[in-house]
């Protein structure tokens, strides 16, 4: 399974795929969302399908929290990165969800005035050459748990056709097809996602509008998301193990940003110490791009992969990413 897949477990639980290789027994995916009869003391965010509630858990302490009390199974050590995970033991599974596959079903034949727009999307994308088959939609929208104020989490597979997504969306909005994001939504993003001024709002606004990433179809915002195709998926589980060296700051020049809008962004950088600076916040996915010279503050670490070992940055140790960052050297 790949990243933006989504798991429901034997007991109603939603996780959603965090990762691109798993052990044998038990696939990495995050806790987000539960039955309202089971989880309405962790969360206040209500949805409803088929008269049946659920509770949406955004908080990761809170989704850590709910499994420690009510389902522990479901908490895994990786001793690879040394970090207590989620992960779905494969004989938990009742059934997987595919953003392609939902994504056909709504183009198809859409419900509602929601799933209308997600369809319009697609066809304007479609429109500036790219193809419906590396299309999907994740999150709320793949299991049918959107509501009228949700937003679209858009994925398109391989790194080649999402540049292109991102070249279509800049056309679209130019040709007055899909809105821009307004200044106060911008302002409000700013305030939710730097919480130490690591970033100026001038600094972050410059960083995010260049990505072309994100835009308003019919007053309803959406994200390109990124996904690796079968072909750029070349590590196996447990094949590299990760040691923590501290925090560093470095400036260096990008030689590879393919992976850029990944999860986690990936980096390769042209640096005497590190060779790649990786994100595992939303903020610094297509931070920069191939050429450009940056700074990075985050934690170093040294990667043993086989017979060889290397170091990298890890930008994004925490949600809130306090005093780590990578911006353009301008």
């Amino acid at each position: 399974m790949r990243i933006r897949d989504f798991i429901e477990t034997k007991e109603g639980l939603f996780f959603a795929v965090n990762s691109y290789v798993h052990p044998k027994d038990r696939v990495f995916a995050f806790l987000r969302y539960v039955p309202y009869e089971l989880g309405k003391e962790y969360s206040k965010e209500v949805r409803e399908i088929n008269n049946k509630k659920y509770v949406k858990i955004s908080d990761s302490s809170l989704a850590y929290k709910f499994l420690e009390e009510n389902f522990k199974e479901y908490l895994y050590y990786d001793k690879y990165i040394d970090v207590l995970m989620h992960a779905v033991p494969k004989n938990k599974i009742k059934k997987t969800y595919h953003p392609k596959d939902r994504l056909k079903e709504i183009i198809e034949d859409p419900k509602n005035n929601f799933e209308e727009k997600v369809r319009k999307l697609a066809l304007i994308l479609e429109s500036y050459g790219v193809p419906i088959k590396q299309m999907g939609v994740t999150g709320s929208t793949l299991i049918k748990l959107s509501s009228k104020n949700s937003d679209i989490d858009f994925v398109i597979y391989g790194s080649y056709w999402h540049k292109k997504g991102r070249e279509a969306l800049k056309l679209a909005i130019e040709d007055g097809k899909i809105d821009e994001l307004s200044l106060d939504f911008w302002k409000k993003a700013y305030k939710k996602r730097i919480k130490d001024n690591t970033l100026s709002f001038e600094e972050f606004l410059f960083h995010e509008k260049r990505k072309y990433n994100r835009g308003v179809i019919d007053n309803t915002m959406f994200d390109l998301l990124f996904v690796r195709e079968w072909d750029e998926i070349n590590e196996k589980y447990g094949e590299r193990r990760y040691k923590s060296l501290g925090f560093t700051k470095i400036k260096a020049k990008v030689l590879d940003d393919s992976f850029a809008f990944d999860n986690p962004a990936l980096y390769l950088v042209d640096h005497d110490e590190v060779k790649e600076v990786v994100s595992f916040t939303h903020t610094y996915a297509g931070q920069c791009f191939r050429g450009e010279y940056i700074e990075v503050r985050g934690k170093l670490e040294e990667v043993i992969d086989k017979n060889k070992s290397y170091k990298r940055i890890v930008v994004g140790t925490t949600r809130e990413a306090y005093n780590e960052y990578i911006k353009l050297i301008r």
